[in-house]
């Protein structure tokens, strides 16, 4: 069943999509770089905990870090190589972590081994939940949250309603639209694991509007026994958020501080899905995802399948740069990072690579005051007052900012640094704000 659904969040707002010159590029396999570097922590939680040792040979698809406990997830080779060297690498948030070199056998066929698969007639809910941890899956929409811990309902309450998001709502970025385009059996199937997993009710695909192709080839190829609903949404930013897409959908709103499911919801990125749909059947891990490679420096532009542990720096030498480049952004430039070393490595989470040269790059403007237009106060879609947070953190208030004013309701959109015209860098603050505030947290546990 298909159907145009008019509702939406309120707030939000519209910035250019640049989706164009991508979105019809089919999905291209990436070519293995001669090392990849795989940093163990590739997600929320515990670090994975490595299992190999340097000189040791190691097959595509082969375990090199295991699970740390229930919040973590293993690490699998992207490649058939041998483990060079186990030391630290940097990442894109500029701490060392621990990393595994591993060089590729340059005449390997790469084929991934074969693992035991997950029945998913037979399996039982846990069963399917420790499947999903065994294979290393998290959020690949950019969260990077273990997917096995997002599934497991807590006791006492129920999951009526998975949402798959199909929304990408994130400028530039086209990956989960070609996921829809080009993957549709392993979506579907990758739902089938997920009502097993959730015991979930009904199950919805959210879609945007701009991604028309997207939703009627789902509903094409949609199996007869399977109940889903695909419903289309008016574009606005920030949809994909799973507050925003929930609230879209359903009418509904998730309480401040609350989850999805206190609304009996479970929302699930289209792409872990289709990941999920493809890797549980045969048993195997994640050892590569789909990227969207753009920006106006971007030569060869395209939706790439990259092996997890590709070096950026190797990206970009593959798809041709710009001589004048000036910011490399992993992820969209909205809720993406820009990064400041080429040496760190594609993750679990990287959704895309948008290059900008030094002309579309945004160059350092004067900061002034806050003139209480209350641009910020329209843009914002869970109606926080981020003039009144900012003003706060000016001065240090993060305690206020989180007890009276809901600081760590702010997902870090980035919406009301878009439009504020006193080019007060907002989402910067809070993003800073909130560090501060769970640190403190953490050493009043400690002491």
């Amino acid at each position: 069943m298909l159907n145009f659904n008019k509702n939406s969040f309120k707030h939000g707002i519209h910035p250019p999509e640049h989706k164009d010159e991508t979105n019809q590029l089919p999905i291209r396999q990436f070519p293995f770089a001669p090392v990849v570097i795989l940093p163990i922590s590739q997600h929320i939680g515990a670090p994975s905990e490595i299992i190999v040792r340097e000189g040791m040979e190691v097959s595509r698809g082969q375990l090199l870090a295991k699970a740390n406990g229930y919040m973590s997830v293993p690490l699998h080779s992207p490649v058939s190589g041998i483990v060079r060297k186990i030391t630290n690498v940097p990442t894109i948030s500029g701490k060392m972590t621990q990393g595994i070199f591993v060089e590729a056998f340059p005449f390997s066929t790469q084929e991934v081994l074969e693992g035991s698969p997950i029945d998913l007639e037979n399996s039982t809910q846990e069963e399917i939940l420790k499947g999903i941890q065994d294979a290393g899956i998290v959020g690949l929409g950019g969260a990077a949250f273990p997917t096995h811990v997002k599934l497991k309902v807590p006791e006492g309450k129920q999951c009526e309603y998975l949402i798959i998001n199909g929304i990408e709502c994130e400028p530039f970025l086209t990956t989960d639209h070609r996921v829809m385009l080009e993957q549709a059996e392993d979506i579907f199937m990758g739902i089938r694991y997920l009502i097993r997993a959730t015991q979930a009710k009904k199950v919805i695909i959210g879609i945007e509007a701009n991604k028309q192709d997207a939703a009627d080839f789902l509903i094409s190829k949609k199996p007869e026994d399977l109940q889903v609903e695909i419903k289309v949404v008016p574009v606005k930013y920030p949809q994909g958020a799973e507050k925003m897409l929930i609230t879209s959908l359903l009418g509904k709103e998730v309480p401040s501080g609350g989850l999805p499911i206190d609304v009996q919801s479970v929302v699930v990125n289209v792409a872990t899905t289709a990941e999920i749909g493809r890797l549980l059947p045969h048993g195997r891990g994640i050892q590569e995802r789909v990227v969207t490679i753009t920006g106006p420096a971007v030569k060869k532009k395209g939706n790439y399948l990259i092996p997890i542990g590709t070096p950026l720096r190797y990206v970009l030498e593959e798809v041709g740069v710009e001589e004048n480049i000036s910011e490399v952004y992993m992820g969209g430039p909205m809720m993406g990072v820009a990064v400041s070393n080429l040496d760190i490595s594609i993750v679990k989470g990287t959704s895309g690579i948008v290059v900008f040269t030094d002309k579309e790059a945004k160059k350092e403007e004067t900061i002034y005051p806050c003139i209480k237009c209350g641009a910020c106060v329209d843009a914002c879609p869970i109606l926080l007052n981020p003039s009144k947070l900012g003003i706060l953190a000016k001065f240090e208030a993060y305690d206020e900012m989180a007890s009276n004013h809901h600081l760590m309701d702010c997902f870090e959109c980035g919406s009301c640094s878009y439009v504020c015209p006193s080019n007060i860098p907002l989402v910067q603050y809070f993003r800073l704000s909130k560090t501060i505030v769970r640190k403190r947290k953490t050493d009043k546990q400690s002491a």
